[in-house]
């Protein structure tokens, strides 16, 4: 459920792990470079949607053992007192609720569900840079994301979409067509779409790790860089976990949107319209450009997808720069490579680990360029509902950790293959 409130500031911090500037990733010994290897010693992959690509995962994940390489960095994190010892939340009305006595607001705890803040060594994302619009998608790929795949593709939008590995695995078809689109870049939103805070800490491994491997099986080996947690549920422990097992960056967001909420009548404030979720999206748009905007938006239904469609023309006609939430970090889109289409990084026990990512070829000249953000006119609206609408969404409106911190937690980057 949304909760409203003014933004808060909390800093929370965490033992940090020495890295230098020139060698950024884990020595090759360390364990999380064994955390998704290849599938077979020739290097390739299963077909997306094959038998062989679909019987790879878990039909249920509360049957599914974890691994023993993530959980043998997940061990090593803990014995470095990196992964704080907080008890699981419960759901009480719906609410992820601590035990009597732990406050959510303290540096020990930081809910971001109560709007806390992380800062200091484990990255977390809240807001874009001044001037800036980090586009994103939630919960795809669903059958409405076909009505927004090719709107992205013919405004030669980049977002990121934070895809929930459950439906990868349903909808490979669908998945594979966001693929295609070498703008578009794939991010993790867990498995099964839980409230994060709610999962010991073995679940919270096979939340995140699932959907890491999904999308390293099925992009030819790369691994996501940045997850965003269902409903926005986190706290100092979920992050940890992200970050120092599997070494995804946070990002939650500044503004939510409510298209989740459009038609439910269960909320006390009464019923989300596409009218009302389109006039938040224009006074956003319209509105100060500091800081920049991370909004949440879903491709859960027809009417979500077509609330962003019929206020896309804003984002250039206000000035602003919209790109994928990577760009406008200017972050690579993986932890091995910098997009769908760059060279991969190989950590492999013979090679030498590369310094950096590698960087994409240059473009071949052109007369023209196609500019980012410039909207053609907009698709219809008050689409019939998507029968996947259903209770995978978003919290409430939060806020940023400074970009100085991300980009130097960036030179900490862990590289899979």
């Amino acid at each position: 459920m949304a909760r409203a409130g003014s933004a808060l500031l909390l800093l929370a911090t965490f033992g940090a792990v020495a890295v230098s500037a020139g060698n950024w990733h884990h020595p090759r010994g360390h364990p999380v470079h064994d955390l998704f290897k290849r599938q077979n010693a020739t290097g390739g992959f299963p077909a997306v949607g094959s038998a062989a690509w679909t019987a790879a995962y878990p039909s249920n994940i509360n049957t599914t053992t974890v691994p023993a390489a993530w959980m043998t960095a997940y061990t090593n994190a803990k014995n470095a007192g990196l992964i704080p010892n907080l008890a699981p939340t419960t759901l009480v009305n719906g609410n992820p609720t601590y035990a009597t006595g732990v406050d959510p607001m303290s540096a020990t705890v930081c809910s971001s569900t109560d709007q806390c803040r992380i800062n200091g060594t484990t990255t977390q994302i809240w807001d874009a840079p001044d001037g800036m619009i980090g586009v994103a998608f939630d919960d795809g790929p669903l059958p409405p994301s076909t009505i927004l795949y090719p709107f992205l593709k013919q405004n030669n939008q980049p977002a990121t979409h934070f895809f929930i590995g459950e439906n990868i695995w349903q909808n490979p078809t669908i998945f594979q067509e966001c693929l295609d689109d070498p703008l578009q870049d794939i991010a993790v939103h867990t498995w099964t779409h839980p409230y994060m805070t709610t999962k010991t800490d073995e679940e919270l491994l096979l939340e995140l790790g699932l959907t890491i491997q999904i999308i390293h099986d099925s992009t030819n080996g790369r691994v996501p860089k940045f997850w965003r947690p269902p409903y926005g549920d986190s706290d100092v422990r979920v992050v940890a976990i992200a970050y120092y097992v599997f070494h995804l960056t946070t990002v939650i967001w500044n503004q939510d949107s409510n298209d989740w909420q459009i038609g439910d009548t269960v909320d006390a404030t009464g019923v989300y319209t596409d009218a009302s979720v389109t006039a938040n999206l224009t006074n956003w748009l319209n509105g100060p450009k500091s800081p920049g905007l991370l909004i949440l938006e879903h491709e859960l239904t027809n009417d979500t997808v077509n609330c962003f469609i019929n206020t896309y023309p804003l984002h250039a006609s206000n000035g602003w720069i919209s790109k994928s939430i990577p760009d406008v970090f200017n972050q690579p889109w993986y932890q091995n490579s910098q997009n769908n289409t760059a060279p991969m990084v190989a950590l492999d026990v013979a090679g030498t680990p590369p310094s950096a990512v590698p960087s994409p070829p240059a473009p071949a000249p052109t007369t023209t360029a196609a500019a980012v953000g410039v909207s053609a006119s907009a698709g219809a609206s008050g689409s019939s509902k998507s029968s996947s609408n259903n209770s995978k969404n978003g919290a409430g409106s939060i806020a940023a950790i400074s970009t100085a911190t991300l980009l130097g937690a960036a030179l900490c980057s862990l590289m899979f293959w």
